[in-house]
């Protein structure tokens, strides 16, 4: 079969065209033109007047601090993003994917053993070069707007793991994607749906007690006047809650969080130490609140089960992209192989993940929104408030993001939004 392929592919070199290739290099453009955009508009925003429901946020100083903060980060991102373009364009130009393909040929002739070669190189030749924007990003700007509390060996450690975690989660997954293409052909989306599906829910299960102890410290939240505040809230909606932990979050940064994990038995609300040390505890139970609310509005489980439904979908479609050895040949290697349809799949793919990217984040800020109304419900929602309001100062937030850029890009209503919304 693979002299009929080669046939072909000497045929489209002759031509000298591929529609693939033109088409993934049409949309790596619109994705750069509209990702500059969309940040060119939100720029235009930094120096708007901060409405009345916000102005209290920040002190005059302050709020030139996160002017200053957003637009370095804006800067840099142009930079990187750039620098991100340059390079794919280049990649592709010059079939750099097609000889990293024939590296990892000349080790071995065995499909599954290629492919993971094949994206270790990527992998391991992306981190070298955009290791040091990270450097940069933690060590300069994180550190002189006082956010970073990161050291050179725990930032070195994080790579490790990082790798680690990559080679067992996406090599491994990858190898049973190939595995079952190569024993069942244009069935294996069902088996790679089914795989993925489970290990989803292995992961959304024990996240917090696997994954997240090799990077940081959990630690249960101690007997006090915040546990009890916590437990008392919990008794008064009826919602048994045994796992409540504190994360080393100033292990690395200055700024706070909090996020509820894990289903049935396994859930868990984790607070940032960060957070416990830049609020009250009512401000603290008022952002428990919120995380309940997402349990209670059954958010976590909605999730689970559109995202389950999302993998089977693109699994189909990417299936019937497999046969095409003109996906391979895009990307500039000779042999037709289905790692390399991955790879173009990817891109091509990525239109589609737009557009749904844009309805999960709306459906993501209603679910914010429902989340606060539950703390409206059972809670003080001025705690809430004021605990949103001294988060965002604390993060030099941008208070006054373009519309079109929160459409395209938040998870979260805008604290003005979320405020209107409380306060209505």
């Amino acid at each position: 079969m693979n002299h009929i392929f080669q046939a072909i592919w000497q045929h489209h070199l002759s031509c000298g065209y591929n529609a693939p290739f033109v088409l993934i290099m049409s949309i790596i453009v619109f994705n750069f033109i509209l990702e500059r955009v969309l940040s060119l508009l939100n720029a235009s925003r930094y120096e708007a007047e901060l409405p009345v429901e916000v102005a209290d946020v920040y002190e005059a100083d302050q709020y030139k601090k996160s002017q200053q903060y957003n637009k370095v980060n804006e800067r840099f991102s142009l930079l990187t993003s750039s620098f991100s373009f340059l390079l794919i364009v280049s990649i592709l130009t010059f079939h750099i994917f097609g000889y990293f393909d024939s590296i990892a040929r000349s080790f071995t002739s065995q499909p599954i053993l290629v492919a993971l070669l094949f994206f270790a190189i990527i992998m391991l030749a992306s981190d070298i070069l955009n290791t040091p924007f990270a450097l940069y990003d933690t060590f300069v700007i994180e550190e002189r707007f006082g956010f970073n509390k990161t050291t050179l060996k725990t930032f070195i450690g994080d790579k490790l793991k990082g790798w680690l975690l990559a080679g067992i989660l996406g090599g491994g997954i990858t190898a049973l994607i190939i595995w079952f293409y190569l024993k069942t052909q244009q069935m294996f989306w069902i088996y790679a749906w089914i795989t993925v599906s489970v290990i989803t829910l292995f992961i959304t299960m024990f996240y917090s007690s696997l994954i997240v102890p090799l990077f940081n410290k959990q630690t249960p939240l101690a007997d006090g006047p915040l546990r009890n505040a916590i437990q008392d809230f919990c008794n008064r909606v009826g919602f048994k809650l045994d796992n409540v932990f504190v994360i080393d979050g100033s292990k690395r940064s200055t700024k706070a969080n909090a996020y509820f994990t894990g289903i049935g038995s396994k859930k868990r609300i984790v607070l940032y130490d960060t957070l416990i040390n830049d609020l009250s505890t009512e401000e603290i139970v008022a952002v428990l609140a919120h995380e309940i609310g997402h349990y209670k509005r059954k958010h976590t489980r909605t999730n689970i089960i559109l995202s389950i439904l999302q993998t089977g979908i693109t699994l189909y479609i990417f299936s019937l992209f497999t046969v095409n050895p003109l996906l391979s040949w895009a990307l500039g290697a000779k042999v037709h192989s289905i790692h390399m349809v991955i790879l173009a799949f990817g891109i091509i793919y990525s239109p589609i993940t737009t557009v749904v990217g844009l309805g999960v984040n709306l459906l993501s800020r209603t679910n914010e929104y429902q989340a606060d109304a539950y703390v409206k419900e059972y809670y003080d929602p001025q705690y809430l408030v004021s605990a949103l309001k001294k988060l965002s100062s604390t993060n030099l937030s941008n208070l006054t993001p373009h519309p079109a850029y929160v459409f395209f890009h938040y998870s979260h209503p805008t604290l003005l939004q979320r405020i209107k919304a409380l306060e209505k």
